[in-house]
């Protein structure tokens, strides 16, 4: 059983790359966004290509991540495991930061070198302004390579976060080939939107600010087979 993520994460992709592998709804704003393990390894790989190249960061250092549940966030979280960071739980200092605009006033508890902004704009535009002391996550990443080699023996936390997400997906009852949805309002936890699914090999629809309303229908259009609300 693999005890590194990016190699959990490749082998949920195997099957079949093209397939839908992450899908995020927010039915605050309408936004639906459909990601296939192909584009989501693209945004990973780039991701972690930014850390080494641009960076110079790789094992044994760190990263702050004061993002919410987003598509967005699962490629700058699994860049970070692929390039060996450590994703910190705690306020304290960290080789890089990612931070949410809206979040931007809190990153004074997390001292980096390095610190990008992400707006989570719907279709991944730049954004128009930056804040002070940031550098746009979207405008810098586009720039590196869609290919990279992660670590064969992964993070040093990879097996304990494995571990827990796998424990996590048993609770949830997720299988390989399980279509997950699941409201990340009440699990915003990496662990369990993330890594839990991946770590049995199933997909996932995340939804944030879930209408009732909408859920029948969702169930049936995404072909659910497993909800985690």
């Amino acid at each position: 059983m693999a005890e590194n993520i990016a190699r959990v994460f490749a082998d949920a992709i195997a099957p079949d790359p093209t397939r839908p592998l992450l899908t995020w709804y927010d039915d605050a704003t309408g936004e639906r966004t459909e990601l296939s393990g192909a584009t989501l390894a693209n945004w990973v790989a780039k991701t972690a290509n930014l850390l080494v190249d641009e960076v110079a960061v790789g094992p044994d250092d760190s990263a702050g991540v004061l993002l919410p549940p987003h598509w967005q966030t699962a490629a700058v979280l699994l860049g970070c495991w692929s390039a060996g960071l450590t994703v910190a739980e705690a306020p304290g200092p960290v080789d890089v930061l990612f931070a949410a605009v809206t979040r931007v006033t809190e990153t004074d508890a997390w001292p980096a070198g390095e610190r990008y902004a992400l707006a989570l704009d719907p279709f991944a535009l730049p954004m128009r302004e930056v804040p002070t002391g940031f550098a746009d996550y979207v405008l810098e990443v586009r720039g590196h390579g869609d290919h990279f080699t992660p670590r064969s023996s992964g993070g040093a936390a990879d097996a304990d976060l494995l571990a827990r997400a796998r424990e996590r997906a048993t609770e949830f009852g997720l299988a390989v080939g399980d279509r997950a949805l699941i409201d990340v309002v009440r699990h915003p936890e990496p662990v369990e939107w993330l890594l839990a699914p991946l770590s049995v090999g199933a997909s996932v629809v995340l939804c944030g600010n879930l209408d009732p309303t909408r859920l029948p229908d969702r169930l049936v259009a995404e072909k659910v087979t497993r909800t985690v609300a």
